[in-house]
């Protein structure tokens, strides 16, 4: 697969020829075939986004006070691009087999479970057409047959686009807070997924509001860390 990054030129002339065309390989026929599916989750490597070092399903020896965190790969390569025409470029298609990967990589939960996607900014939304991390938590839940819910809602829209870490971790604290209208099931393990992990300060406010509600179970799923 070494070959994915110079594929990228040739896949984005054959993505303007044929809508379905593998974004690793520039195979026709699906947006992502299950050659270069499959190359994602056997280059999985359990990480903690915090202290960077190898973690035991989830869980980071170093940083015993998180919650289990799974992170799918590095944003780099074949899954950066697939990110990249996910959100920037509204290709939808991706969030199916993107939810696929996520339910490969990730455990079986025993317990009941309920997804929840970290609020989007409702100007990219907007922008983009659709709410990406919400549509991919949508395609995992299917799966997974577990709910879904938007417990948390954003409590400002501003973006940390282009923030500086100090900004983003500002910027973060107040960005989330529990919709009213839901309510909070401790017999439930809560599910928080987004797609990247940059400086990490918008997942652990989303898990930091979830805390202060009194929710015990948490668990955290990113699709890729970024470098």
């Amino acid at each position: 697969m070494s070959n994915i990054v110079k594929n990228t030129t040739l896949v984005s002339v054959l993505d303007l020829l044929a809508p379905y065309s593998c974004r690793g390989c520039g195979r026709v026929g699906t947006v992502l075939c299950d050659r270069c599916k499959n190359y994602i989750v056997k280059t999985h490597t359990d990480i903690c986004p915090i202290c960077k070092t190898t973690s035991n399903h989830g869980r980071c020896t170093n940083c015993q006070n998180l919650p289990p965190i799974y992170i799918i790969g590095e944003r780099s390569d074949i899954l950066d691009a697939i990110i990249h025409d996910y959100k920037y470029n509204s290709v939808r298609a991706f969030s199916k087999p993107l939810a696929e990967i996520i339910d490969t990589v990730t455990p079986q939960f025993q317990e009941k479970v309920t997804i929840v996607p970290l609020p989007t900014v409702s100007h990219h939304i907007r922008k983009r057409g659709f709410d990406h991390t919400y549509l991919l938590a949508k395609k995992f839940a299917h799966i997974r047959k577990a709910n879904i819910q938007r417990i948390l809602i954003r409590a400002n829209n501003t973006t940390q686009v282009g923030s500086n870490r100090s900004k983003r971790l500002v910027q973060a604290k107040t960005a989330y807070k529990l919709n009213p209208k839901l309510k909070i099931n401790q017999n439930t393990t809560y599910v928080l997924l987004d797609d990247v992990w940059t400086t990490g300060a918008s997942m652990m406010s989303a898990y930091n509001t979830l805390l202060k509600a009194g929710i015990k179970k948490i668990t955290i799923i990113i699709l890729a860390l970024s470098q």
